[in-house]
């Protein structure tokens, strides 16, 4: 047989794998309950269905035409404050109102071959990423947005960092020093109120566990200014890369900014995402991505408090006395006598991300005076699905 034959035959066999898979991915598992039936304090948890290959539903971005906005809730407005930014994904507002926004996406894989399985999974990947309009490589930019007259439209965009950054995400701001969360690590660097420059070289405060398929690292201070938590999820569903894998993830860490050393604050968290100190108890409180494959009704992403040397039992328990099975790494001794129950259930696969307390002054009417504002990304693997 000729070798330009064997080669036709070889990409018609790629091809043929590479459309039965995405065919098959595109049936998945359809959720006999409502997002509503899976959210608040006492969500309906039904039995799992193990899924061997997960349920696909990407909502393609279409973006909004100049004459478009969302649809805001009564009594607020919506406004176009910035455009024309590469793949925005934090935002942090200074105390003088500047906004710094991080043009952000996953950091680049590692080089290497899988084999031609793996050189198929990374395509149907790429696809998959291309639909959700996250593939392409990351800007690793920090940009300031000003709005010095009030209008809601910032006329300042400027480039404020992109020396030392890799795939940054959680950004806070204490003291004249702007700290940066990168994939793998944390910085920070001197910078001044009101500047449209950081200028200095930028200490490195801890290392972290770089990539992985929960690549964000979002920031924390506490209100006393002693301590900087930093959020770092799983490299993986449920561990199935190995325990080894998960070291220093799926977890919150305190950083002790005088001391110069970190610890472990809160574990079992697959991943953790927003974070923020409620003003009337004091408590850390944080958004939590749950795990996949369990069917479109399980598992719910969650809010809740995150005492000091809490245990959320990730990979083995879910919602505290719920054992995955699939796990196959064994599971700590008494690890459910002390894993605590999530305060809040959000709805199955919602992706709850940002995360912020309303504080006093009313900033935005009465009818939003009190509670948490959540921010959700949207379900990749839900049919119907949840979180738009």
């Amino acid at each position: 047989m000729a070798l330009s034959r064997k080669i036709a035959i070889a990409v018609l066999v790629i091809v043929l794998l590479i459309g039965g898979a995405l065919f098959w991915l595109s049936r998945g598992d359809t959720a006999d309950l409502s997002v509503e039936d899976v959210a608040g304090t006492d969500p309906v948890l039904q039995d799992p269905a193990a899924e061997s290959f997960p349920t696909v539903k990407i909502a393609e971005p279409v973006g909004w035409a100049a004459d478009q906005s969302p649809m805001p809730a009564e009594g607020l407005e919506v406004a176009r404050f910035a455009e024309g930014l590469d793949h925005p994904r934090t935002l942090y507002t200074l105390p003088n109102g500047d906004v710094l926004v991080a043009l952000t996406r996953a950091p680049a894989k590692d080089g290497g071959s899988d084999g031609i399985m793996g050189t198929i999974r990374g395509w149907i990947e790429g696809f998959l990423f291309s639909k959700a309009g996250s593939a392409g490589e990351s800007a690793n930019r920090i940009v300031l947005l000003r709005d010095a007259d009030g209008d809601g439209i910032a006329e300042t965009q400027k480039v404020l960092l992109e020396e030392g950054l890799d795939s940054p995400s959680g950004m806070a701001w204490l003291d004249s020093t702007l700290y940066v969360a990168n994939h793998n690590a944390v910085l920070a660097f001197p910078y001044t109120l009101g500047t449209d420059t950081v200028t200095g070289t930028p200490r490195k405060l801890m290392d972290l566990p770089g990539g992985g398929g929960h690549w964000m690292r979002n920031l924390e201070l506490s209100p006393d200014g002693q301590s900087l938590f930093v959020a770092v999820g799983s490299v993986s569903n449920i561990g199935e890369a190995g325990m080894e894998a998960e070291e220093g993830r799926a977890m919150i860490w305190e950083y002790d900014l005088e001391a110069g050393r970190q610890r472990q604050f809160a574990v079992g968290l697959r991943n953790p995402n927003g974070m923020d100190f409620s003003p009337w108890t004091g408590e850390l409180w944080t958004t939590v991505n749950e795990r996949d494959m369990l069917g479109s009704d399980l598992v719910p992403d969650y809010l809740t408090n995150v005492p000091v040397g809490a245990q959320y039992g990730w990979p083995w328990v879910y919602y505290k006395s719920n054992i995955d099975r699939r796990v196959e790494a064994p599971m700590p001794d008494y690890l459910m006598e002390y894993t605590r129950k999530p305060e809040y259930a959000l709805g199955p696969h919602v992706a709850a991300l940002g995360m912020v307390f309303a504080r006093e002054g009313h900033v935005m009417g009465e009818d939003f005076a009190s509670g948490v504002f959540v921010a959700q990304h949207g379900s990749w693997n839900r049919k119907p699905p949840s979180g738009y």
